[in-house]
């Protein structure tokens, strides 16, 4: 069995000091969330595990410091956020939801050279993906079994297949679309793909659609409502596979992308469009169930899409590459990915073919 050291994850933290030296205990951003959650003080610090007194002083100096209170409370009505607090709040989920695929990948760099210099006997396998709310378990479930340690990098469905290309890595994480969008986007893949040389590992099946705010006020039904005067919208990077496919899915409703507003943004992450959204900022994003549950917002599906993983023939042989394989199929698997919201199983830790795929298309040998 191996041995296992301590695994670092590392998450930003704020800071907020002025040139005199003063700072605001950083424990405001749990007393802010929590407030807008519960919508009065008292339970607020229930939650938080503060002392009421502790909580009262947090939010007095905090006042003090930036000039504006940033809770309001009156009696019989509770407490709110003040468009102050809100600011804050949504600045500190959308950092946290931009910087944490960079920052995991970071840290999981950092966990292999301890790994080195504390010279663990440690096989490792290296996984390249866009970022998923199943793939992020593989790490864990390969180590919750004494298997080998796992690179997971983040980064686009793109890149990850030209990683795999360059043998910068063992397994890509990609997603496809069901149907006929999903045959449209061969030749975006296919310069990476080589079917007499990989082959296509079944993960998942998960639903994109528009994330809106609670209640959905703007009553933003299909993408055509996307392009309504009034509606604000955030997007995706360009190359993320989410934006490549919300393109396909507006060229083929035939919808003009200059009259969507914010069509040209670009965030890095699922979790960083729909902390928009809950921020008030926009009105619509595109992305993962999981993302819009995250912040408690409602989720409109449109499309479904297989997220794979591919992998070089000559990879398949690897023993981390069979035992990850192995407990794909198992039901420790099953159980850490079906509580998902949008997720489902795709006969994970077996092939598929690229026909299967790609129905109307091929790509080239």
């Amino acid at each position: 069995m191996i041995s296992h050291m301590t695994k670092i994850i590392i998450r930003p933290s704020w800071r907020f000091e002025d040139e005199s030296g003063r700072a605001v205990d950083p424990r405001l951003f749990d007393l802010l969330r929590a407030v807008r959650e519960a919508g009065v003080l008292k339970q607020a610090v229930i939650t938080t595990g503060m002392s009421y007194r502790h909580a009262w002083d947090l939010l007095k100096h905090a006042a003090a410091f930036f000039g504006s209170p940033l809770v309001s409370m009156e009696r019989g009505k509770g407490a709110r956020l003040t468009t102050l607090g809100e600011k804050l709040l949504w600045a500190e989920q959308r950092s946290d939801s931009s910087l944490f695929p960079q920052l995991d990948n970071v840290a999981s760099e950092l966990n292999l050279e301890i790994g080195k210099a504390r010279r663990e006997a440690q096989a490792v396998i290296r996984i390249h993906a866009s970022h998923g709310y199943a793939v992020e378990k593989l790490p864990q479930l390969m180590s919750d079994h004494g298997h080998a340690a796992v690179d997971l990098q983040y980064m686009s469905s793109v890149d990850a297949l030209a990683s795999l290309c360059r043998q910068n890595c063992e397994l890509a994480g990609f997603h496809v679309p069901l149907g006929e969008v999903g045959h449209n986007l061969l030749e975006h893949y296919a310069r990476w793909l080589k079917p007499r040389h990989e082959k296509i590992i079944r993960l998942v099946i998960r639903t994109q659609g528009l994330i809106v705010a609670a209640g959905n006020p703007k009553n933003i039904r299909t993408l055509g409502d996307l392009a309504r005067p009034g509606v604000r919208f955030v997007n995706r990077q360009r190359g993320s596979g989410t934006r490549v496919l919300l393109d396909s899915l507006l060229r083929a409703e035939s919808i003009d992308t200059a009259r969507i507003e914010g069509y040209d943004s670009g965030e890095f992450t699922h979790a960083a469009v729909a902390a928009f959204v809950s921020s008030g900022m926009v009105d619509a994003a595109f992305g993962v169930e999981p993302a819009a549950r995250q912040f408690k917002l409602d989720f409109l599906p449109i499309a479904k899409e297989r997220y794979m993983l591919l992998c070089r023939n000559e990879s398949l042989q690897q023993a981390p590459v069979q035992e990850l394989i192995t407990l794909l199929k198992g039901a420790e698997f099953r159980r850490m990915t079906e509580p998902v919201p949008g997720y489902s199983l795709d006969d994970p830790g077996n092939f598929i073919d690229f026909r299967d795929v790609f129905p109307e298309g091929r790509p080239s040998p």
